[in-house]
């Protein structure tokens, strides 16, 4: 999916976010995803669920055109209505926050960076607001909205570099939400942090998805998992093994088989959790 044609319209009202069929992916000389067939409605919530090396953070990176899947006989990838994208164009229409904080924000001057430029940089994919840089007043404007998206304005004048891994979170999926997306995607979002700000960062979500935004969330915690997140898919070995509504998914019965270990759930009000 490279540069698009003149022949080529653009779609981004599409109503399907994402159509695959009969793909596959190779990392180096091994195929770690095996004929996925899948599809997600434009502003839909859901989540990807298995163990530890199944292939859903290659799945991820496959709806995000960082890697190809394959090419072979009757595969197809369509991206709101499109096969083919200017790269730079497509990522205006979705969010992506990376598993971990290691990389997410790279370069050496991340950590002398305030919060809001680290957020004013996510129109450039830089890490900084470097010199050559044409920042519009427009740009400051949504970088402010999507940091009250995430009620992270008291971090606008703060150093990256001096901030909690909640923190830093939270400034991540604010760069992602200045093209104001539909479709946000997230790798693990809880990962790394404590348990208060776990919370926090659920809360925000919540907000996110109740708002109309699309959340495509890649886990193996239970717990991430919002109350409006109403689709599982469940993964193993590189294949889907489950596609469904989470109150038949989400059993113990289920998640026990899919993690290959005993498996309890316990609900607290909305939320599930496991151990």
């Amino acid at each position: 999916m490279t540069r698009i044609g003149t022949e080529v319209e653009k779609n981004p009202e599409a109503s399907e976010f994402l159509e695959l069929r009969r793909v596959n992916v190779a990392r180096g000389d091994r195929v770690v995803l095996h004929d996925v067939n899948l599809n997600i409605r434009a502003g839909e919530h859901v989540a990807i669920m298995g163990p530890n090396g199944c292939g859903k953070s290659t799945l991820i990176l496959t709806m995000t055109c960082q890697i190809y899947p394959m090419v072979q006989p009757g595969m197809h990838v369509r991206i709101f209505g499109r096969e083919r994208w200017d790269l730079m164009e497509l990522r205006k229409h979705f969010g992506i926050v990376a598993a971990g904080l290691a990389g997410e924000l790279p370069g050496e001057r991340t950590a002398v960076t305030t919060g809001l430029d680290a957020v004013i940089a996510g129109f450039f994919s830089a890490s900084t607001l470097w010199p050559n840089l044409h920042v519009t007043s427009e740009m400051r404007e949504r970088a402010t909205e999507a940091l009250e998206r995430m009620d992270a304005t008291h971090l606008a004048e703060q150093l990256v570099g001096t901030m909690s891994a909640g923190e830093r979170r939270r400034i991540m999926i604010a760069r992602a939400l200045v093209h104001r997306p539909r479709q946000l995607l997230l790798d693990e979002p809880s990962n790394a942090l404590d348990l208060a700000a776990q919370r926090e960062l659920r809360e925000a979500l919540r907000r996110l998805a109740r708002e109309g935004t699309g959340l495509v969330m890649v886990t193996h915690h239970l717990g991430d998992i919002l109350p409006e997140i109403e689709r599982i898919i469940l993964m193993r070995s590189g294949r889907i093994l489950e596609d469904g509504p989470r109150h038949k998914l989400l059993t113990e019965e289920k998640l026990s088989a899919l993690f290959n270990t005993p498996v309890r759930i316990g609900r607290d009000e909305e939320w599930l959790h496991s151990w």
